[in-house]
């Protein structure tokens, strides 16, 4: 009898698991079936940014050439619209120049010194996109890598030197070189 009772009692706990897994995977095709749904337009999308790329350039070009003309405020408003259409469809644009350097957001193409503390952005060579709450495409930037030292040279001995002398020697032994 009892051999009965922990076979029963076994038997019900597998049939619970078994409920239990299939509430899961129901909830987890549900989940993947909503996010096909609310993503299903990314690939589009990005391809549209790589249009709209190539768009700012060529007005970029034509506004050296003539800033009054027609053709490029109709074509600098034909952008605008894009831009609108793109925001409504949740792509957001993602500003890079003068933050932090973030790695989900950012693609480091370069480093070079500037006024801007080590680590910031100092320009942005190809924006990055956010479609809803998901990176479509991470901004191409050149990150500082700290302001510009007057004296290269000795800033660079005087760190190789911190841990064998005091910093007063250390600048005598590159003055005197």
């Amino acid at each position: 009898m009892t051999g009965l009772q922990a076979d029963l009692d076994r038997f019900r706990d597998l049939a619970l698991r078994s409920q239990a897994d299939f509430e899961n995977y129901k909830k987890r095709c549900a989940r993947e079936k909503e996010d096909a749904v609310k993503y299903a337009n990314s690939s589009l999308l990005e391809r549209l940014v790589a249009i709209v790329d190539n768009f700012e350039l060529g007005l970029e070009a034509a506004r050296d050439e003539s800033e009054q003309s027609p053709i490029y405020s109709g074509m600098t408003l034909v952008l605008k619209q894009l831009r609108d259409f793109l925001a409504e469809n949740g792509l957001q644009a993602i500003e890079a120049e003068g933050k932090k350097f973030d790695p989900n957001l950012h693609e480091a193409i370069a480093h070079e010194p500037s006024r801007f503390s080590e680590g910031t952005v100092v320009r942005q060579t190809r924006r990055g996109y956010r479609f809803k709450d998901r990176l479509l495409r991470p901004s191409s930037v050149v990150v500082s890598s700290g302001p510009v030292s007057i004296f290269p040279i000795m800033s660079k001995t005087m760190e190789a030197n911190k841990s064998k002398n005091s910093p007063e020697i250390s600048a005598r032994r590159v003055i005197c070189s």
